[in-house]
């Protein structure tokens, strides 16, 4: 029997945080859900409370990965941040961003700054 979506998804995000470990970034949440959307990964880098999407796929025969973060998973991802922002009871001032990290096979690529908040 073969992995499934959920335990490939689990794998490549545990991939994409030991990434962003190595890059310098310290996680703070996994799999944070809101009634909006989920935040994959909720980092620090440096003074930037980093919100990041993982995005995978096995190879590159169907939709690349970063063809799939649509303007309304992006706004979901923003309205999820600012609840997390709330709940944590961090100043409405704190330097946040947006990041992607894309894993093509074995491949990952981090785009910090992807894409504005969208309110």
């Amino acid at each position: 029997m073969g992995v499934n979506k959920r335990e490939i998804g689990a794998l490549q995000e545990a991939y994409a945080e030991q990434y962003l470990q190595s890059q310098g970034y310290t996680i703070l949440e996994k799999n944070y859900w809101t009634t909006f959307s989920e935040i994959d990964l909720i980092a620090r880098e440096e003074e930037y409370l980093c919100f990041v999407e993982v995005k995978y796929r096995k190879d590159t025969r169907y939709e690349a990965p970063e063809g799939v973060l649509t303007k309304t998973k992006m706004q979901r991802i923003c309205k999820a941040s600012q609840f997390y922002m709330r709940d944590k009871k961090l100043h409405a001032d704190t330097a946040i961003r947006f990041d992607v990290v894309i894993i093509i096979g074995k491949k990952i690529t981090l785009i910090r700054n992807a894409f504005p908040y969208l309110g």
